[in-house]
């Protein structure tokens, strides 16, 4: 079993910054991705961001070029730095890890396992 707990979330302006950290327990060496989802009001959830044990990461395009994954050592902590968010971002965040195969979890045809409890991002224009 993993648990997986969310810190770093709040309130901001648009064009603002938020860090988020997940610190990760237990038997983490079954991880090969580490993400991050979100869910907004009325919207689907959405991976954002993904990490594998490897190093190599992915974004989604609504995030790529304002959102940074990165990890401290092999799978912990992980953090995810947002830069010029924007109101469209607001939603509860989410740590999720994966023990499937990279390509698999990435595209989402493998189940995420493990889930935090989450982390509310707000963005006000």
């Amino acid at each position: 079993q993993v648990q997986l707990v969310e810190s770093g979330g709040g309130s901001v302006q648009a064009g603002g910054s938020l860090t988020l950290s997940c610190a990760a327990s237990g038997n983490i060496f079954s991880i090969n991705i580490m993400g991050w989802y979100r869910q907004g009001p009325g919207k689907e959830r959405e991976l954002v961001a993904a990490i594998s044990a490897h190093g190599s990461t992915h974004y989604a395009d609504s995030v790529k070029g304002r959102f940074t994954m990165s990890r401290d050592n092999l799978r912990n902590p992980l953090f995810l730095q947002m830069n010029s968010l924007k109101p469209e971002d607001t939603a509860m965040y989410y740590c999720a890890a994966c023990t499937g195969v990279e390509h698999m979890c990435v595209i989402q045809e493998a189940p995420w396992e493990y889930w935090g409890q989450g982390t509310q991002v707000t963005v006000s224009s």
